[in-house]
């Protein structure tokens, strides 16, 4: 087994932050290192910063201090064509033209590979396919997006991104227009590929237990801060997760237990013997 400490991490954050006029420490200082074949989740409630660290790390937005490193080589120095190459970006609410096909939307994940940006390779049309399989979205390649649902829709943005073959994935809230099936399938596709391939992965989610299940490590963010940074069972403490969503958490018993976390009540909320003495 190859020596872990001597990997180079595919992105590294170093005391990044990022800023706007109202708020010049909205979000910061953030150390983050992510090594290949770990699959990273991003947690925290609305409005704590996690969609704009995504954009900073993929070069959509330029940080107002810290350093941002991909593969060893700060992301202003990495040109745009490598770094479509290495990373792809999944946002909350991607678009595509209505009349388009689903397969069609899956080779636009291949234009960074295209030989003079013109027609198709037997490898992209390969890479395409197995990306469309691996999300169950095969079905679909005949079919205009306008047609689907927002969750086939989601799904083929997300073969589109794999199909892109990066060293890197990046996802905002994959999941969030998915049915429960579909919310594990992609979480064991994106860990099946973490393992499989040695890709690189940092998700956000609300879902803590998804995130829990599946994730290697954690990073949450309250109010643009890190709370919290590393192991599942760590990061899921109840004590930390109450200080900043202000909601009770307790774990269930039985295996696993470490990686579960079950939201009982708003920690402002009366617990129900209260309430009973409350009514009395």
């Amino acid at each position: 087994m190859a020596d872990r400490s001597s990997v180079c991490p595919i992105l590294e954050l170093e005391r990044l932050r990022y800023g706007f006029v109202d708020r010049p420490d909205f979000l910061g200082p953030v150390d983050l290192s992510v090594e290949p074949g770990h699959l990273w989740g991003v947690i925290g409630p609305n409005g704590a910063g996690k969609s704009t660290l995504l954009r900073l790390a993929v070069g959509l937005c330029r940080p107002t201090g810290g350093a941002i490193r991909l593969s060893g080589r700060p992301l202003a120095d990495v040109s745009a064509r490598r770094r479509a190459r290495m990373t792809a970006f999944l946002p909350q609410q991607p678009m595509a033209p209505p009349f388009a096909t689903a397969g069609e939307i899956v080779l636009m994940g291949r234009f960074p590979h295209r030989r003079y940006f013109l027609f198709e390779s037997a490898d992209d049309l390969a890479a395409a396919r197995a990306a469309m399989e691996a999300t169950d979205t095969a079905r679909y390649a005949n079919r205009p997006m306008g047609t689907l649902s927002g969750g086939e829709a989601q799904r083929v943005h997300l073969a589109a991104a794999l199909a892109q073959q990066p060293k890197l994935l990046v996802l905002d809230e994959p999941t969030a227009a998915l049915d429960l099936y579909y919310q594990f399938a992609v979480f064991e596709s994106l860990r099946s590929q973490v393992d499989a391939t040695g890709l690189s992965v940092i998700v956000v989610t609300h879902d803590l237990n998804l995130a829990g299940r599946y994730c290697d490590r954690l990073l949450l963010l309250d109010d643009g801060k890190p709370a919290a940074c590393g192991r599942c069972d760590e990061v899921l403490g109840a004590d930390v997760l109450e200080r900043v969503y202000r909601v009770r958490f307790e774990r269930p018993g039985g295996d696993g237990g470490q990686r579960w976390v079950l939201p009982v009540r708003r920690s402002d909320e009366p617990s129900g013997e209260s309430r009973s003495e409350e009514a009395r």
